[in-house]
């Protein structure tokens, strides 16, 4: 679509002006649309505002392959790491996290359950691959017991993993060694 044609006060250049251009969106972009939508601007907001700062570029015919291949790439990475989520899933379903709190009277838990308690007995188990802020509590954790909490791998894979929270075990009075009087005197 070409626009109108207008002459300058030069007799020989005629200036051509096109009022709307393709282009394509690098990333998302609110008022115009998503990352890879092919879109028709104003030939000054692209020019000026879009393709400077990295919004969009210009849609020729060796963009729209370039960005076909780059799309191809991008889809074959994402299904690489939501297989890899999915199976990090299911292994952390399978398990169960014990962790052990000081409580009071009655079994009230001192303090809650974080996720940084969460991460450290993930990591001790083998699970190095998730994130600490990946650990979704909803609420915070106060009693003892199993409770369910979300970790979100991947925008499309979540898991939930079994915490049990168990009382932890406190020695009230020294145990007597279990080295018989015999034992300590041939230690002498």
């Amino acid at each position: 679509m070409l626009g109108w044609i207008k002459k300058s006060y030069h007799p020989f250049i005629i200036f051509i002006t096109d009022y709307n251009m393709k282009i394509i969106l690098r990333k998302d972009f609110e008022t115009l649309g998503h990352a890879g939508d092919l879109k028709e601007v104003k030939n000054g907001y692209a020019r000026n505002y879009l393709i400077p700062n990295g919004i969009a570029y210009i849609a020729n015919k060796s963009n729209l392959k370039t960005f076909e291949e780059v799309k191809r790439q991008q889809s074959r990475k994402t299904n690489k790491e939501i297989d890899a989520a999915k199976k990090i899933a299911s292994k952390l379903e399978a398990e169960v996290m014990n962790i052990s709190v000081k409580t009071g009277e009655e079994d009230k838990v001192f303090g809650s359950v974080t996720s940084q308690m969460i991460y450290d007995s993930l990591s001790e188990k083998g699970f190095d691959t998730v994130e600490k802020r990946k650990i979704i509590l909803n609420e915070p954790i106060k009693t003892i017991g199993e409770h369910l909490v979300d970790i979100k791998l991947h925008k499309d894979v979540s898991a939930k993993l079994k915490v049990n929270v168990v009382k932890e075990e406190t020695q009230e009075s020294p145990k007597e060694s279990s080295e018989t009087p015999e034992e300590k005197s041939d230690k002498k």
